[in-house]
């Protein structure tokens, strides 16, 4: 018999779709995919050197839960060059992933019944991760009016005491919403005053457009820094999603607990990925430079499609590859079964062999979620077939 937290989970709905693209790819249907959220350039040579030299000299052993000692400095030295705020080792984790180390501070932080604070639209996994910890999650919706950012007065209204965290996604997925410290400030202010902890999920940190300057919240002193535990990764800002690398640093206790839960489930993340890893943060960015100016011109070109359509609003991003237009006008409409998101990508998927990720699991039944991290070529024929499909 599955455990009752086993039969609660719900399954993740981007790697769903994803899934049934590539069956239909391995049945030889001409499939575009705008389901999954990671780059599809290659990952930096400099990056696969370090990790193929890593094997040759036999750095192929357990590695210390935390992290190895070096990629831990590295990862000290970027938060202190971007975020504002020096870390120790004792203060970081490296872990499987983003994912895994929002997994890990959801399981330390949460006492059943203890409430996180997610605004909508959100990420697919952070509610789950929140009910397998035992918390409650509590949803604040957001508008495109807002640019889908949390207002003061209503984070201010869903405070309760036992409200445990707040999760601040910035740039956003799905959304491509980014905050400014203009906006994060009296969110701080509020949060600090009620000491709930932020969980600040920064992997897009990398990925933002229009010239603007990407802002950590922990920029806004020592106060705020001493509530919050920052989570990034190399998966997105390296093209290197499959190396399985994420970190988190904040609190002594809090990270301490991590390592601990941690150390009873994956140890540490793999050893020749630690060393790619540690190659990515400390070797040359210019590959980042290229990739984001190469995703801004992607978001440029999508953004015009969409402008052309009738049927969809959408707010602009400004970082990280996604766009999450509003295509309800085509619910409810004579001919097509379409009544929610999950129909209408089952409609784009069967009737135009194009791949996107329904907008209900991200808190949204409205959107639906395309992915600009493929080719333009790829991005101007899929978008041909869903000006066909839905006109």
């Amino acid at each position: 018999m599955i455990s009752i937290r086993g039969q609660n989970v719900a399954p993740s709905a981007t790697l769903a779709i994803t899934a049934k693209a590539k069956a239909m790819k391995a049945e030889g249907i001409d499939v575009i995919g705008f389901g999954a959220g990671e780059p599809d350039f290659d990952t930096p040579e400099h990056i696969k050197e370090a990790a193929m030299a890593a094997i040759q000299e036999g750095f192929t052993k357990y590695t210390p839960t935390a992290g190895i000692p070096e990629l831990r400095d590295a990862v000290a030295e970027k938060f202190a060059q971007d975020n504002g705020v020096r870390y120790t080792h004792s203060q970081i984790l490296i872990s499987c992933g983003a994912k895994h180390s929002i997994y890990n501070l959801m399981q330390v932080l949460c006492d059943p019944g203890d409430e996180v604070i997610i605004p909508a639209p959100y990420w697919v996994s952070y509610p789950e991760m929140a009910k397998l910890a035992g918390g409650q999650p509590v949803v604040i919706n957001t508008t495109a009016e807002d640019n889908f950012c949390v207002t003061p007065e209503a984070l201010e209204r869903a405070i309760t005491p036992r409200t445990k965290a707040f999760i601040l996604s910035s740039p956003s997925n799905p959304t491509g919403t980014l905050y400014s410290l203009d906006q994060l400030k009296p969110l701080a202010e509020i949060l600090v005053a009620h000491q709930v902890y932020i969980i600040a999920d920064e992997i897009y940190d990398k990925l933002v457009y229009d010239g603007i300057r990407y802002e950590s919240i922990t920029r806004l002193g020592e106060a705020v820094q001493e509530w919050t535990i920052l989570v990034n990764g190399v998966s997105k800002t390296y093209a290197m999603t499959g190396w399985r690398i994420g970190y988190a640093a904040g609190p002594e206790e809090i990270i301490k607990a991590a390592t601990n839960l941690q150390s009873h489930s994956t140890s540490g993340a793999t050893s020749i990925s630690q060393k790619a890893a540690l190659a990515a943060l400390t070797g040359p960015q210019e590959c980042v430079e290229e990739m984001r100016q190469q995703f801004e011109l992607r978001r440029d070109y999508i953004a015009g499609r969409f402008d052309d359509l009738a049927i969809a609003s959408y707010v602009k991003p400004q970082g990280a590859f996604y766009i999450f237009p509003d295509v309800s006008a085509c619910y409810h409409q004579k001919g097509r079964n379409i009544t929610n998101s999950f129909d209408l990508a089952t409609y784009l998927l069967e009737k135009a062999e194009v791949a996107v990720v329904p907008g209900a699991p991200f808190g949204e039944d409205r959107a639906i979620r395309l992915s600009f991290a493929t080719s333009l070529e790829q991005i101007e024929e899929g978008l041909n077939r869903i000006q066909e499909a839905l006109e």
